[in-house]
């Protein structure tokens, strides 16, 4: 039993060639040691994000931290995300949940963009 779950957050898509590089990330983390998993899409695919929670609490889950899957801030991450934690809170109070800065606040994913930029015609 893993008391602790990442639970990485997407937008969602009704394509499922959309939610496809999510669902590999998700699998290429699988095996990090003492945390589950998880991952969850904002809207139009499953599992939502309480899906998510609830399955993470019902395998054992007593610390979630939320890893958000976007590029920049805007609604999503700075109202729906919060909103989503609150109600996660409230549904399961015994439980610590925690929301990461999304990951367009991360300099090295930008490092990493500008360097495929770089390489756009290295031939």
């Amino acid at each position: 039993m893993n008391e602790r779950c990442l639970i990485l957050l997407a937008h969602g898509s009704r394509d499922p060639r959309w939610c496809a590089p999510f669902e590999r990330l998700a699998a290429g983390l699988d095996g990090i040691p003492g945390v589950r998993v998880a991952l969850a899409y904002l809207e139009l695919a499953a599992p939502s994000f309480p899906d998510a929670v609830a399955a993470a609490v019902t395998a054992g889950a007593r610390h979630v931290r939320v890893l958000p899957l976007f590029l920049a801030g805007g609604a999503h991450v700075e109202r729906d995300l919060p909103a989503l934690v609150d109600a996660a809170r409230a549904a399961h109070p015994s439980v610590r949940f925690e929301s990461l800065p999304h990951v367009g606040d991360r300099p090295e994913l930008f490092a990493l963009l500008a360097q495929f930029a770089r390489a756009a015609f290295d031939d």
